[in-house]
């Protein structure tokens, strides 16, 4: 039976999307659908665990123990086919923390490390934040919306630019694509040729519909692959600082386990891997409710602008719970910041955020209520009426 969502008002809460808004925009009045984080309480397990840790009373140093790791091996195999070796499981606050330290451990200052845009704009970050060169290869956008690997660029900058590692998002923030297992090998195959290691986000896993399938990097990679996942995104958990790393290479594993023991930082919050605990054995419930909502704000913001504005661009949601609409046939790039600050009252993460010729599309964060997204709905369409 699917748990019922409860949807909260996380204003004066100390949420970064909420409380951080006018820091980022200026201003504390827009509709905010910006930073992909959840306006839902964590399922009920998640809070009665919480509780429980609470109760506790004393909250000194403690050990990440067995519990966790199990969880998530099984969540792995049950959900997603992936057979994980309990050895290969290390752990980080969050999957940006993860990059980062990937970067740092397995590259060198200078070397070239690849992303493909338009892409969530923290993997810049960690490249060009540790003194790594930044190489971009754009996806291409196909006639129907949907985004692919561009291959044949891709082994050419490898070429050129000695490309040492791949960054790849995988189900895909922003463009919603859920990559099929050819594309998957392609890539990984591409990687192994050329000895590139390839870094997997897959915080989105959980959120894929209709007939697409989440398929892990780890199952179809034969080189030197890391996927870096937690429950954080699919439990509404960011905030409590848990993620895992999944390292099946040898050599991959003594380098992350180096770095993280000589920054003396090597998992991440307690209470965190006991939320993600609890989740993962019990949140599944909560979680098919959660994709029913997301799947419906989707097809009512899209029918709904469609109706009315017919040359937008939308992307196909297959996976993530991110919408990515393309604005140029009624936006100019100059004013996108001013229609959808000003006279939208909306705050969304603009597309030049995420580079790759994006300055007309816009991201919209779909895990919130109806009414929220029906109310963005009237806002763009009474400013381009």
């Amino acid at each position: 039976m699917k748990e019922q969502l409860v949807y909260v008002d996380r204003q004066n809460t100390g949420s970064v999307k909420w409380d951080g808004m006018k820091e980022k925009y200026g201003r504390d009045d827009l509709l905010c659908l910006w930073v992909a984080d959840m306006d839902f309480k964590s399922p009920r397990c998640v809070q009665e665990a919480l509780q429980r840790q609470i109760d506790c009373g004393a909250y000194g140093y403690s050990i990440l123990g067995a519990d966790f790791t199990d969880a998530f091996v099984d969540w792995e195999q049950h959900h997603h086919g992936y057979t994980v070796q309990k050895e290969w499981v290390r752990y980080a606050p969050g999957v940006v923390s993860a990059l980062y330290w990937c970067v740092s451990s397995m590259t060198d200052a200078g070397d070239a490390v690849m992303a493909l845009p338009p892409v969530y704009y923290p993997f810049f970050h960690a490249i060009e934040e540790t003194g790594r060169k930044l190489v971009l290869s754009p996806l291409t956008q196909k006639a129907d919306g949907r985004y692919t690997p561009d291959l044949k660029d891709m082994e050419e900058k490898i070429l050129n630019e000695h490309v040492k590692m791949l960054i790849f998002c995988s189900p895909h923030n922003p463009v919603g694509r859920v990559w099929t297992r050819e594309e998957l090998k392609a890539v990984a195959e591409l990687c192994a040729r050329y000895n590139v290691i390839l870094i997997a986000d897959e915080i989105h896993q959980d959120f894929v519909y209709a007939d697409n399938v989440q398929i892990p990097l780890g199952t179809v990679a034969s080189g030197r692959v890391v996927t870096l996942t937690s429950p954080s995104k699919t439990f509404n958990l960011a905030g409590l600082q848990n993620a895992a790393a999944v390292l099946p290479d040898e050599e991959l594993r003594a380098k992350w386990d180096a770095y993280t023991q000589r920054i003396s930082v090597t998992n991440g919050s307690s209470l965190g891997y006991a939320a993600g605990t609890a989740a993962y054995r019990e949140g599944a419930p909560w979680l098919e409710a959660l994709k029913e909502q997301i799947c419906g704000n989707y097809l009512c913001l899209r029918d709904t602008l469609l109706k009315a504005l017919p040359k937008l661009q939308v992307a196909p949601l297959e996976g993530t719970y991110l919408m990515w609409i393309d604005f140029g046939a009624y936006v100019k790039p100059e004013e996108m910041q001013n229609f959808f600050e000003n006279r939208c009252r909306i705050a969304i993460d603009y597309g030049d955020w995420f580079k790759g010729e994006a300055n007309t599309f816009a991201r919209f964060n779909l895990a919130t209520s109806r009414e929220r997204i029906e109310e963005a709905a009237r806002r763009i369409l009474a400013a381009l009426a």
